[in-house]
């Protein structure tokens, strides 16, 4: 009689901005251990198919970010339903809203390995009140429904390896997923032509974000920041979508700056564009581990950033490969951002060190830590 193949389910609140984007060299890995690879997440697709690598099933699930939506119920529903039905060997959820929902509807799952990767916690040093309030004692009691917690920072690995999980579970520290250094190196293009199709002058100095239009992405004060610079030498790229988007362009038209503000959407070509720039700018106001900041800094770009809770600080060392910046200061912000504008023996030292230190996140060395861990697992 043949075995039956062992199952993995990935949950996450979307598809291609989350699983697509993060978590593909994980189905892989379990497709090439001759497992069934199945997916919960929102299709957030828009004008083309929801296609997945290497999954073999996807549940689209009526997810919302907002922890207090009504739709996060029938979320919590369909889970249950598909998790009862489908006795999986591994859970491997994501994502705040989705990891709770998805640690309660599998906590009588027998036989479940369940894993939560926490990209960040709410709770942090310097966090509002009201998120130790809310989202700590939450994640203390989804601890009892977790079997390994994977932290992705430093602050989090510390502060949580002292809590209890079910079964005697093990805390990890893994950075991230790793950055495909090998395609960034592999990448090569003509400038001039690059900067024509995107439709800027080759002579300007080429600012860039990645990241979703949002309040935390927090791409408000750059805007506002460049619309004082008296160097009006650049122009800013912003690469990605969200809730935000119109208001910003609205905001740039109000401060005199729309022709200097390009918002590209979500791109395909995005480490393409990394290569026609001159410096990052990453002004979030809170990361878990910023994989833009990583693809930029082995793109050789100088960076500056926010110290904002988590990944940057981890990164980035101030002076040497970019600058650090304490969250919202507009004027050091506008100071470092123009000494990088005007000088470029700066921007290309500062450049080469921050190349060296996204070796560190190579694919090769982060996976090796995720084989392992996964390698006890698949052995069930």
């Amino acid at each position: 009689m043949m075995e039956q193949k062992k199952k993995v389910l990935f949950v996450a609140t979307v598809v291609k901005t989350h699983i697509n984007t993060f978590h593909l060299p994980f189905l892989k890995m379990f497709k090439e251990y001759g497992w069934e690879v199945h997916v919960a997440a929102k299709n957030d697709f828009v004008d083309e198919p929801c296609v997945i690598p290497n999954c073999d099933r996807h549940f689209d699930i009526d997810f919302a970010r907002s922890p207090f939506s009504k739709s996060n119920i029938k979320a919590y529903k369909q889970l249950k339903q598909i998790i009862e039905t489908n006795h999986y060997d591994i859970i491997h959820c994501h994502t705040p809203v989705a990891g709770v929902l998805t640690r309660l509807a599998a906590r009588t799952a027998k036989g479940t390995t369940v894993i939560y990767t926490a990209h960040g916690f709410h709770f942090y040093q310097g966090a509002p009140l009201i998120n130790w309030l809310v989202y700590y004692p939450v994640e203390r009691v989804c601890g009892k429904f977790t079997d390994k917690l994977i932290t992705i920072n430093q602050e989090d690995y510390h502060r949580a390896n002292s809590w209890s999980l079910r079964n005697n579970g093990k805390i990890y520290y893994v950075p991230g997923i790793g950055v495909d250094l090998e395609e960034i190196q592999n990448i090569s293009i003509n400038k001039v032509q690059k900067k024509k199709e995107i439709g800027i002058s080759n002579d300007v100095k080429v600012l860039l974000s990645v990241g979703e239009l949002n309040k935390n992405k927090n791409h408000e004060i750059i805007i506002r920041v460049l619309s004082k610079l008296t160097n009006k030498n650049f122009i800013y790229l912003i690469c990605g979508n969200g809730e935000l988007k119109e208001y910003l362009k609205n905001l740039a038209k109000e401060l005199g700056v729309s022709d200097k503000v390009k918002f590209l959407g979500y791109r395909k070509d995005v480490l393409e564009i990394y290569k026609i720039a001159d410096l990052f700018l990453f002004p979030s106001k809170r990361e878990g581990l910023p994989c833009s900041l990583i693809e930029a800094m082995a793109c050789g770009l100088p960076c500056v950033s926010f110290n904002c809770p988590y990944g940057p600080s981890e990164i980035l060392t101030d002076n040497e490969n970019g600058f650090l910046i304490p969250i919202n200061d507009i004027y050091t912000l506008a100071d470092k951002v123009c000494i990088l504008i005007e000088k470029e023996e700066m921007r290309k030292k500062m450049g080469h060190k921050a190349y060296i230190a996204a070796m560190q996140y190579s694919p090769i060395k982060v996976m090796k830590k995720w084989e392992k861990l996964f390698d006890d697992l698949k052995k069930k």
